[in-house]
């Protein structure tokens, strides 16, 4: 399937790593300028590197967006853009008895601030071009939160009705937005993470081995397992292109099924 993406111009935040990482790569795939942040420089550039090495067209730029100072910097070297994909967010551990208020003020500051400037800096050009796409980054925690790590839950979930307000206030401009919300995904860290636990509770050593006991003790899904970056950038990638125009205002989850609600 064509995505139509030719020749737009995309800024995924926090793509230097992980699952942003794998949005910039199918983003450019599909034919779009993908322009790749980080917050130091050295970082996107080598993730945009490897996005160029085959051929596709990449650029990095860097900036502190939990910062004012630093998203203007980010805004002022993208310059206009059609697809803005706000991935940045941190999962910082926590709970209601241990985190303190500067915690949850960090929180909102990594998950919801930094969207809510790259979105007032890039929203006034794709209002005046009138065509534009916004997606932010949620969890599944925004529809069933856990006790633990409150902060972020919480952070998260200011998202999916940010989503729904912008979504109303940019009716009519050619501009959707959306939010995806994936449950665990099969990054680096976590299948580390899962792999060092599975030796020490006798799982196994390769992921093969390890993974159905996370499934089992962590977190299930209805596919038997745990989504990769890459199917979570394949569904950006559909969301972002001019093909998903009647898509608007959702909260789209992919989890494998975790949640399984029918809302």
């Amino acid at each position: 399937m064509d995505l139509q993406l030719k020749g737009k111009r995309a800024l995924v935040s926090g793509s230097h790593r992980g699952t942003g990482r794998a949005i910039a790569h199918a983003l450019a795939r599909e034919g779009a300028d993908v322009i790749v942040h980080g917050f130091e420089i050295a970082a996107a550039e080598e993730a945009a590197a490897e996005i160029r090495a085959p051929g596709f067209s990449a650029r990095a730029v860097a900036g502190d967006i939990c910062t004012d100072d630093g998203a203007a910097a980010v805004i002022a070297a993208c310059g206009e853009i059609d697809i803005l994909i706000n991935n940045y967010g941190t999962a910082d551990a926590g709970s209601w008895s241990r985190t303190e208020m500067d915690g949850w003020i960090d929180a909102y500051q990594k998950n919801v601030l930094s969207a809510v400037r790259l979105t007032r800096g890039f929203m006034g050009a794709m209002k005046a071009k009138g065509w534009g796409r916004i997606i932010m980054l949620g969890t599944i925690g925004s529809t069933e939160p856990a006790a633990r790590m409150p902060h972020y839950y919480a952070s998260k979930g200011a998202l999916a009705t940010m989503t729904v307000s912008l979504a109303k206030e940019l009716a009519g401009t050619g501009i959707t937005v959306n939010l995806v919300s994936p449950g665990l995904i099969r990054t680096r860290e976590v299948e580390e993470r899962f792999l060092a636990q599975g030796r020490e509770r006798g799982w196994g050593t390769t992921w093969e081995e390890v993974e159905p006991h996370v499934l089992k003790s962590f977190m299930g899904n209805l596919t038997g397992h745990i989504p990769l970056p890459e199917e979570i950038a394949n569904l950006v990638a559909f969301v972002a292109s001019p093909l998903s125009s009647a898509i608007d205002a959702l909260n789209i989850r992919i989890d494998g099924g975790t949640t399984a609600l029918v809302t």
